[in-house]
């Protein structure tokens, strides 16, 4: 936890001084109306967000000294529900859908709001929240926290959002996808650095998911760069695969200066001489980054991973990058990269890790290029197809094909959903080329064609 910066603070001391010396906080003290504290949440609340905003955005490691500071009665609970709700997010969770850890931060959090004054109010913004953060933690952690509490009205009002409804492990992860939904634009990820080998492993998930995510969006990240080289740098986790991955990560999607990315390169072929299998462990993660939700391994992250690595290694990277660098730089639809692909793929297993990442790398361009077609230039749609068979003969890869068949049965559905002339020219020439290169490519039988593109009688009127 990095502490807050002196400017943030005196932006919300300011705020909490306003809020202290307001008519609609003594009139809200006056009269104890749920439209009154409204009032005051509406002045207040969007100034604490814009701030909170400012630091998640370009200072992510100090959310949670930020939303310390918020815990100060002075600041009357305003905005607590909405950072409650940012710490039941952050939990790292396992495959039971439970908390791996207690969430403190969370228990402080809503110990703040049952302690504070206006508890009544507070509790109709929150009562989602707890059962959701109450679902994931374990029935010992919640009894004690209840047990802490010694307003019994406060305690009932708890124990009634312990829900039986997300006993399975199933409704959990309904309940957990469906709050997570709510927040799905708000900035609040943060982390912390491990500094010790007995800390990687209890804080690397979630600075794993911290750093995909933050390369996943379009915010500043150069507050991260220092704890980024003090990480690389840090000998108590050279040779894990914890430090390996973060190397990465940090090499891929980051805005290196030319030491720091020097300083990588020197270490990451240090520990990768070093460490046995480092090559199928970093193989292995590229692998699981490719097949990421929400990230995408560009081309310029593979140059810049290629940048890091020292070819003159013998070994599988070396071969790899020496790969791409033909695939980037030539073009896949060059007929020297094709060759290149074809011999480098004969070499290796065809389910090998290594092969998967390269199908993964190609598979890409093709998803980058049909996915941004508009429908107007399906013509593009012919003319790249024409590579669909030369990758699917050197991979020879049911989940490739099935890739390749669903990009483009999804732009033929977009084109005629907006093309609905079938006497059309745009109509018929998608028509044709779908009838002779699907069946070609073995994407649909001519039978499939055939309905697809019948004319549906209309039901005549009783």
């Amino acid at each position: 936890m990095y502490e807050l910066d002196q400017q943030y603070l005196e932006d919300l001391e300011t705020i909490a001084s306003e809020i202290q010396e307001s008519d609609e906080l003594a009139r809200y003290l006056d009269s104890e109306e749920e439209e009154d504290f409204t009032r005051l949440k509406e002045l207040y609340e969007p100034r604490i967000a814009h701030i909170y905003e400012a630091v998640a955005k370009d200072n992510p490691l100090q959310l949670i000294s930020f939303e310390l500071v918020l815990l100060d009665p002075i600041f009357e609970g305003l905005f607590l529900p909405k950072i409650l709700g940012y710490s039941v997010l952050r939990g790292e969770i396992n495959e039971q859908i439970k908390y791996v850890r207690p969430q403190e931060h969370f228990k402080d959090i809503l110990l703040a709001i049952c302690s504070s004054t206006n508890f009544e109010i507070l509790k109709k913004r929150i009562g989602q929240t707890i059962q959701i953060g109450f679902a994931l933690s374990s029935d010992i952690w919640i009894t004690n926290l209840i047990n802490s509490i010694t307003n019994k009205r406060i305690r009932y009002y708890l124990q009634g959002q312990k829900l039986d409804r997300y006993r399975r492990d199933s409704d959990r992860k309904i309940g957990l996808d469906r709050y997570h939904n709510q927040f799905r634009n708000d900035h609040f990820h943060t982390a912390d650095f491990p500094t010790t080998a007995a800390e990687l492993p209890v804080l690397f998930n979630p600075l794993k998911n911290f750093l995909i995510h933050r390369a996943s969006v379009k915010v500043n990240n150069s507050s991260l760069l220092e704890p980024l080289d003090k990480f690389v740098t840090n000998e108590a986790l050279q040779g894990t695969t914890e430090h390996m991955q973060v190397m990465a990560i940090y090499a891929m999607f980051y805005e290196l200066s030319d030491a720091s990315r020097k300083q990588l390169s020197n270490i990451f072929n240090k520990v990768r001489e070093k460490t046995a299998g480092f090559s199928e462990r970093f193989l292995h993660f590229l692998m699981e980054l490719h097949h990421h939700p929400v990230l995408k391994i560009l081309p310029e992250a593979d140059k810049k991973m290629s940048a890091i690595v020292d070819k003159t290694f013998n070994d599988k990277l070396s071969e790899y990058y020496q790969l791409l660098d033909i695939v980037h730089d030539k073009g896949y639809i060059n007929e020297e990269a094709h060759e290149a692909v074809k011999v480098f793929y004969n070499k290796h297993e065809g389910m090998s890790t290594i092969n998967e990442c390269v199908r993964q790398t190609v598979f890409q361009y093709f998803n980058r290029f049909i996915s941004n077609l508009e429908e107007r230039h399906y013509s593009d749609l012919f003319d790249i197809s024409k590579q669909f068979p030369i990758y699917m003969r050197i991979f020879v890869n049911e989940q490739f094909n099935q890739g390749l068949k669903d990009l483009s049965m999804h732009f033929v559905t977009r084109a005629l959903a907006r093309f609905i002339d079938k006497r059309g020219k745009d109509y018929q020439d998608i028509k044709k080329f779908v009838g002779s290169a699907f069946v070609d490519f073995g994407f649909l039988k001519e039978k499939e064609v055939v309905e697809m593109f019948k004319t549906r009688r209309k039901k005549k009127a009783e």
